[in-house]
């Protein structure tokens, strides 16, 4: 399977997106392996901007939903309304009815309505008023937030956390990136530009065809031992689960996809161990107190645990 739309992909984001190739080769991960991202970062670095370029290149039918305090479920994933001449409830879809559901600063609006996309993410599914509705086929969620310490926010729930592939951070542009910002935007906006690489039925093949990168039994071995030493680190409440794992194993075969290769080394799972985990992973208070964190954590075991070569 020819993997090179994703290159294209990529190329159309880099004509809005400055910098960032690392940022954008995650989304494309998360995408080959059906997932869903997080793109955590302060306000002002593009976070909205790189989800709907993101879209823009993909195809297909694109939603956004701005997180509010007010927000209600119903508000995302529709509700039935009583159709007085026909004597029957009516589904008026929400739009989580969607290829691409880009939920905007997602940590802005209560715990209540930021879980009414847990269905929606894992089983691609709603159900409202006690009846079922399949989600268009692929469905992909770009959930952007602002730091949780920033007022104005809710933390988000685990088990929601946990059904994020992938967090993603941006930071700060270098200085001569933001000087070509600054070119790039002075006369028009290029996202308006911006025209679609293919369309969902290209992206339903790609997901298949990941499916297939090898993953050698060295390769299975080292992730299972990655994960497994989450849960009996001292300065962890809680580790990845085995929804981490598949997690993993997924991404890695995006990687090797994205890098032109039908098989999993040890080293794609190292370098997505980072942005795969450390959201799933819970920090001690005490421990937190002493300034550490998930990401501290799984460096400190990807120096620990030996990374050997797959045999063919």
């Amino acid at each position: 399977m020819d993997f090179n739309l994703c290159k294209r992909i990529a190329e159309n984001i880099g004509r809005v997106i400055v910098g960032k190739r690392e940022a954008v080769d995650l989304l494309l991960v998360a995408l080959l392996a059906d997932g869903h991202v997080l793109i955590e970062d302060i306000p002002g670095l593009g976070k909205t901007l790189i989800a709907k370029a993101l879209a823009k290149s993909l195809g297909g039918h694109f939603r956004r939903v701005q997180f509010t305090p007010d927000l209600l479920p119903a508000d995302i994933t529709g509700f039935t309304v009583y159709n007085q001449q026909s004597g029957q409830f009516i589904f008026q879809p929400g739009p989580v009815m969607t290829h691409i559901l880009l939920a905007d600063e997602i940590n802005r609006t209560i715990p209540r309505t930021q879980s009414s996309l847990l269905e929606s993410m894992e089983e691609r599914q709603v159900t409202v008023d006690g009846k079922t509705y399949a989600l268009p086929h692929p469905f992909f969620v770009m959930a952007t937030q602002n730091p949780i310490e920033l007022e104005g926010t809710f933390p988000l729930p685990e088990a929601q956390l946990d059904r994020f592939l992938l967090k993603v951070r941006l930071g700060y542009p270098e200085k001569q990136e933001e000087i070509a910002i600054l070119e790039r935007f002075q006369k028009q906006d290029p996202l308006k530009d911006l025209t679609s690489m293919g369309n969902p039925e290209d992206l339903v093949r790609l997901q298949e065809a990941r499916k297939n990168i090898r993953l050698a039994p060295p390769v299975r071995d080292y992730i299972a031992e990655l994960v497994r030493a989450t849960r009996g680190h001292g300065a962890l409440r809680l580790g990845a689960s085995p929804r981490g794992s598949l997690a993993l194993m997924r991404a890695g075969q995006a990687w090797a996809a994205l890098k032109g290769r039908d098989y999993v080394l040890p080293d794609d799972i190292k370098l997505l161990a980072v942005p795969v985990l450390a959201h799933r992973l819970i920090i001690k208070e005490e421990e937190r107190i002493r300034g550490a964190t998930p990401e501290a954590v799984l460096e400190e075991l990807l120096k620990q645990i030996p990374v050997s070569a797959p045999t063919d």
